[in-house]
């Protein structure tokens, strides 16, 4: 990555090969409490969790990154190494604004939090929830001050830089407000044309066996490398581990089967991703995903751009008809119209593309006002109550289990993570308009199974890059221009409203 005349630089990417190394067991660890620990280790994990968190962060902390980093600055870097330098800057400079037992805080307030919650949840137990949330909600909002203070960013703003690096709520606010100008005609105009659609309802149940072994089925037909990741099951379905062992997690029911299919197509996206981060580079700063939109919009090409289409629901109809028999519902024309049907619905994780961006916009009003000040942990079920009803048309009144207590997010302190999902969305398609100038005959080619353009073009412009390039500049390259949500409105329409 550059010369060996560069002491400093060496021993800098030597600490940071010792980090990811420690990462390594940290990642392992969270995805083993929540897909396979037994509930009563939880404590024991979380004191385990953070001592390991305490370990990394007095290794990006230690004083003598002040030189090295000072020295490695004027050495003769290559760019790669010079790029990688500016990640080391920005993981020591965000390490260093938290003193070291609030970082043992918010470990251990978290895991107590989020494994409550997995009980807290299905018993509908708001008032429980909030005992173990306060110390989160306080704790993260140290955690923004003191972020604000080194970064110079508004407080929310500073917590979701850690996840969306440049990104601002000034931004966002723009982004978003323009997406509600023409969003709410939209779901009302595609579901004025699916009313009279004739859609035939597949008959279940569905053996959670035959669930799996299509999950495991798609993830091979998408390119997941089973040799290093694997597939399990949680409450809430996500991807965890490291690039050299990624684990992904899905769920199931036996009365539905598009939620472990869909969850687990939309996970092996993010999985790809960090499969294919530039190997030689591993261990270093500059080989992690660029940012958490880029992330989601791996796994929202994967399941909305990929998944969702005409082409490749044809790919996926004789699974189910393999699995659950031969049904009318199981012809790939009826089966599209079930997989991009657009009905405003009380859960995020279940909703279509069209009204997914409301759910978004819904929780970062919320948790922006939240770690803001302006408002407290009580007052969210009223908030969000009167959100889901203007925004979705929907009463969640008393029902917290399907309203503020669906995501596992903020039980875990993850403030400023939710605007990546509606910003993955748009990324998602500028890809694939990128991709289809490439590839004119991409439908006909996913239809034959011929997957590999997309695979080309996402390792060479998304994948290999890492973080090599700031956000901005890596969709510039990527697709010739800056974010553009204009794609994001030409898909919807095309899909949803095009004859």
């Amino acid at each position: 990555m550059t010369s060996a005349s560069c002491p400093a630089y060496r021993e800098l990417t030597a600490r940071w090969s010792r980090m990811h190394r420690l990462g390594h067991l940290q990642a392992i660890a969270s995805w083993d409490q929540a897909a396979m620990m037994p509930p009563k280790g939880n404590e024991a994990r979380a004191e385990a969790l953070a001592e390991i968190g305490n370990v990394l962060h007095a290794t990006r902390t230690d004083a003598a990154l002040v030189d090295l980093l000072a020295h490695a600055d004027a050495e003769a870097l290559d760019d790669v190494a010079r790029a990688n330098l500016v990640e080391m800057r920005r993981d020591w400079r965000a390490s260093n604004a938290l003193p070291a037992e609030l970082v043992e805080a918010q470990s251990l307030a978290a895991s107590r939090c989020e494994h409550a919650w997995r009980a807290q949840r299905p018993a509908n137990d708001w008032a429980g929830f909030l005992e173990n949330f306060g110390p989160v909600v306080r704790l993260s909002r140290e955690q923004s001050l003191r972020l604000s203070d080194a970064k110079g960013l508004a407080p929310y703003d500073a917590l979701m830089d850690e996840f969306e690096p440049g990104m601002t709520s000034a931004e966002l606010d723009r982004v978003f407000g323009d997406l509600l100008q023409w969003l709410p005609d939209l779901v009302r105009r595609v579901r004025a044309r699916q009313a009279g659609d004739r859609v035939v309802a597949p008959t279940g149940p569905y053996p959670i066996a035959a669930q799996r072994a299509i999950s495991l089925g798609v993830m091979k037909l998408l390119g997941f490398d089973f040799e290093a990741g694997r597939l399990d099951e949680s409450a809430h379905p996500f991807s965890g581990g490291v690039p050299e062992d990624v684990r992904l997690t899905t769920r199931y029911r036996d009365d539905d089967f598009e939620q472990s299919l869909m969850g687990t197509i939309h996970e092996t996206g993010h999985a790809r991703y960090e499969q294919n981060l530039p190997r030689e580079l591993l261990g270093q700063p500059i080989a992690r995903a660029r940012s958490s939109g880029i992330h989601e919009s791996q796994s929202l090409a994967f399941e909305m751009q990929l998944g969702r289409s005409a082409a490749f629901i044809g790919l996926l109809a004789p699974a189910l008809v393999q699995q659950f028999g031969n049904q009318p519902a199981f012809e790939p024309a009826n089966l599209q119209k079930m997989l991009t049907r657009v009905a405003p619905g009380l859960i995020r994780v279940e909703a279509d593309e069209v009204t997914y961006p409301l759910h978004v916009i819904l929780r970062y009003r919320i948790e922006r006002a939240l770690i803001e000040g302006s408002i407290e942990a009580e007052d969210i079920p009223a908030l969000w109550d009167e959100a889901m009803t203007g925004l979705l048309g929907l009463d969640t009144r008393g029902n917290h289990r399907d309203g503020c207590l669906q995501d596992i997010h903020w039980s875990g302190g993850a403030f400023g993570y939710f605007p990546s999902y509606t910003l993955g969305a748009m990324y998602a398609a500028q890809w694939f308009a990128a991709i289809r100038r490439a590839t004119p005959d991409l439908d006909a080619r996913i239809a034959r199974a011929d997957l590999a353009p997309i695979w080309t073009w996402l390792r060479e412009h998304v994948w290999l890059q890492g973080s090599r390039w700031n956000t901005a500049e890596l969709v510039r390259r990527a697709t010739g221009e800056a974010l553009n949500p204009a794609h994001f409105r030409r898909h919807l329409e095309s899909r949803y409203l095009a004859a």
